[in-house]
């Protein structure tokens, strides 16, 4: 017995050994265990580097009305680009329809409020939530203050397009434009009066100056005579944002004084009297300002309008009493929102060399620029009509001789990445922690990005295998200077060699949210053609920029290239062609 369980002992051991050894997936050690008579060298990696064209692709204004993003961007970005600044313009949904305020009634005060995307990180000494904001940019501890004028809007925002098939979705674009030749105007009606009053994030009366910061709008009930310990009671703790108090006077006419009219009996009366509120950034005071990400999504994005109305009774002593009454009408931010950016751009963004490609590549989102990328370029033996995809798929697999489809493999492909340098000496500053890569031919992700993890809560650490974030020269600093992004494709690849997909052209853009790709509809970009072009839907609504070396770079050890590490299999020396593998 004892004997037994001595040896069951050293089965156990040996197992939890093995368990270790099979959990071990670091590839930077290329040696491997696996047989291979002809080649003790089991994994190599590849540089394609000669067989990629990556060039720029300029972006002509991109449709930027919402359609499921649920977000609005406004403010200032500057980067090496230059300028960009965001304003938006949204419809107002009533909460009610055929209000009734009652006899008499009256504002008290008027609030407009857009939360940030934030999320409770703690709580302070009192209790208190202490949020994190990830919803402005630059992000730092100290943002810039901005100025915000806010107007009525006067241009009727359609749902479908006149000239489009039946019930063909109207689509606005960045440039304040429904088309090439509609612009969109009169944006700029009733300019409504902000009033310095405490809760809000009212600055300057002089310049219409709101602050940026991550404080909890701590709200607190008006002074009370009757409260025996004469402090106020807090009735309320709302999350960051924008809050502002306007001049009641334009909403009592416009609302109040409308009860029992068919302008509140129906949306579609509603958004054709209201036609909704125009949101305009300007520079700040200090020709500055922030830029943020706002959550117009959020049922907490709304003007609400606070009234008070008086009833008459009489009571059983014959004596008249009067009662206020107070009620609240919420105007919400929906259905249509449009995005606008004006662009200053210091240096214009030109087109790239398709053939030979680029030696710089301009990334820049919204109404800006992405890279074409090209893999397998060119012919490996012209005179042959043998292309450079030919020779890297005979390669890797045997083709069936009859109709070129794949027969059987000779390399397993066991990781394929594409990585791309930064340009740090012309790059800018606040780099895009992530690029998005997809096939720009289908404008859909590749089949890599539906086998990785999704993070919902924390977008930033989503995709990360496939779509790599930024890689910094300190990576305990999230402000020093880029290196590169690596992208894992090493299905998209499998598919070209196994499944006989087509090599299509895959493009990279600037991304705000890797998350939002698999969700929704790439976006349209305007073009004086009937051409579909496309783009990712989270790179329009992103001011972000960066600057890659190309494959023309005059540094060699900067160009983009394509590794892929494989294990040679049935026996086969698959030693690359000039190299000696003994």
């Amino acid at each position: 017995m004892k004997k037994n369980n001595f040896i069951l002992k050293i089965i156990s051991f040996g197992l939890i050994i093995l368990a270790f050894i099979a959990c071990d997936h670091d590839f930077s050690t290329i040696e491997s265990d696996v047989i291979n008579p002809d080649n003790a060298t089991s994994f190599r990696i590849e540089s394609n580097t000669n067989e990629i064209i990556t060039y720029t692709k300029p972006i002509n204004p991109v449709q930027s009305n919402d359609f499921g993003l649920n977000l609005s961007t406004l403010g200032i970005y500057d980067d090496i680009y230059g300028r960009t600044t965001a304003s938006f313009v949204t419809q107002l949904t009533p909460s009610t329809l055929d209000p009734t305020f009652g006899d008499n009634a009256s504002i008290d005060s008027v609030v407009v409020t857009i939360p940030f995307y934030s999320t409770a990180s703690d709580f302070d000494d009192d209790g208190n939530i202490i949020y994190e904001i990830d919803s402005i940019l630059p992000k730092s501890e100290n943002y810039e203050n901005l100025r915000l004028r806010i107007f009525e809007n006067n241009y009727f925002i359609r749902d479908f397009d006149p000239t489009g098939d039946f019930n063909d979705n109207q689509i606005y674009f960045s440039n304040k434009t429904a088309s090439t030749s509609e612009a969109i105007s009169n944006l700029e009606g009733h300019e409504f009066v902000f009033l310095d009053e405490p809760q809000t994030s009212y600055y300057n009366g002089t310049n219409n100056e709101v602050t940026i910061n991550s404080d909890v709008f701590i709200l607190e009930e008006e002074d009370n005579e009757d409260d025996e310990d004469d402090l106020p009671q807090v009735i309320e703790r709302q999350a960051p944002g924008i809050r502002l108090r306007l001049d009641p006077t334009y909403w009592q006419s416009k609302i109040l004084d409308m009860e029992d009219n068919a302008v509140l009996s129906s949306q579609n009366n509603f958004a054709e009297y209201f036609r909704g509120l125009y949101f305009k950034a300007e520079p700040n005071s200090a020709n500055d300002g922030s830029f943020l990400l706002l959550n117009t999504g959020s049922t907490d994005a709304n003007v609400t309008i606070y009234y008070k109305n008086i009833t008459t009774t009489t009571g059983d002593d014959g004596e008249e009493e009067e009662t206020i009454n107070t009620g609240t009408y919420v105007l919400n931010f929906s259905p249509n929102k449009i995005n606008f950016f004006d662009n200053e751009y210091l240096q214009p963004i030109n087109e790239g060399d398709a053939e030979l490609g680029d030696s710089k590549i301009y990334l820049k989102g919204g109404e800006g620029a992405i890279a074409a990328i090209k893999l397998f370029e060119g012919f490996y033996d012209e005179d042959a009509g043998i292309t450079n995809f030919d020779h890297f798929r005979s390669e890797f697999v045997n083709l069936d001789p009859s109709d070129g489809t794949f027969e059987s493999s000779k390399r397993l492909i066991n990781e394929a990445n594409l990585v791309f340098y930064v340009d740090q000496v012309s790059n800018p500053v606040n780099e895009p922690n992530r690029l998005f890569l997809y096939d720009i031919d289908n404008n859909i992700p590749l089949v890599d990005y539906y086998l990785d993890g999704t993070n919902n809560g924390l977008p930033s650490f989503s995709k990360i295998n496939h779509l790599g974030p930024l890689e910094r020269e300190d990576e305990d600093d999230p402000t020093s200077a880029g290196v590169k992004y690596k992208f894992r494709i090493t299905e998209h690849i499998n598919n070209l060699l196994i499944r006989d997909s087509t090599n299509v052209e895959l493009g990279l853009a600037v991304s705000l949210n890797v998350n939002i790709e698999d969700l929704y509809t790439q976006r349209k970009v305007q073009t004086d053609s009937d051409i579909d072009f496309k783009v990712p839907a989270s790179s329009t609504v992103s001011p972000r920029g960066i600057i890659l070396h190309g494959n023309s770079t005059s540094e060699e050890s900067k160009k983009v290239y394509l590794e892929i590490y494989y294990t040679c299999i049935n026996g086969e020396n698959c030693c690359p062609e000039g190299q000696d593998c003994d």
